[in-house]
């Protein structure tokens, strides 16, 4: 008898040490951290402490296309949503501030945005993929059963000059992902390509970067079947 509460005890044990690896706990912001995001992140932590988000949500990160995202909680109904695209940012930064704005709030699904950025900034489609596989490591490493979802790397009329480059990382990440069952590709950037092959100027802001809302509808209705997925 004695034996056997031993052994359930160390499953147990074991149970509550991989349950604390699952979500852990946030990282302070270090006083050194002078990048250029440092105080959207700091907001982002400081409404945390005041009204925690939920755990097991599904978490969007990444960079102006997630931050600029209007109603998007109620784009999907019945669903725990967290919000955490700080603008202008790239896959780097959306690795280096993992710890802080994904990790702690241990999501069931990240949808992350991010490479349109990079690729502007002059890296290539394979670094893209490089730094998303570094991006699903650190998930990883702490929370071996998240789903990532990559939102394909939209065409802009703006960037136009990049549409093969956009293809050509995207068919990398796509590639990268068909490997993984946790792993999903949203094609986003096929369906938002006119009969022209070009992105219809209707979509976006003034800019011609920015989406209106009749861009993020068309996100929503790609999204919608992932999001709303609990089964896996």
């Amino acid at each position: 008898m004695r034996s056997t509460f031993v052994l359930v005890s160390a499953l147990a044990a074991g149970l509550g040490a991989r349950a604390v690896a699952q979500c852990p706990p946030p990282r302070p912001a270090s006083v050194a951290d002078t990048t250029a995001f440092a105080d959207e992140i700091g907001i982002f932590e400081a409404a945390d402490k005041v009204s925690p988000p939920p755990q097991g949500a599904v978490l969007f990160v990444g960079s102006s296309s997630i931050r600029l995202w209007p109603n998007l909680k109620a784009d999907f109904p019945g669903v725990d949503v967290i919000q955490r695209g700080f603008g202008g940012s790239d896959l780097p930064e959306a690795i280096h501030y993992a710890p802080r704005i994904v990790l702690p709030y241990c999501p069931r699904l990240i949808v992350v945005y991010a490479g349109d950025n990079d690729l502007a900034e002059g890296r290539t489609p394979a670094q893209v993929l490089a730094d998303f596989r570094e991006f699903v490591r650190a998930v990883r490493r702490a929370m071996p059963k998240t789903r990532i979802a990559f939102v394909a790397i939209k065409p802009s009329p703006s960037r136009v000059a990049l549409l093969d480059k956009m293809r050509a990382a995207n068919a990398l990440v796509r590639q990268y992902v068909a490997t993984d069952p946790r792993l999903i590709y949203v094609d986003v950037f096929t369906p938002m390509l006119g009969p022209t092959g070009r992105p219809p100027s209707e979509l976006f802001q003034p800019d011609m970067l920015h989406m209106k809302p009749q861009g993020y509808a068309l996100w929503r209705d790609f999204l919608q079947p992932v999001v709303s997925d609990t089964t896996r």
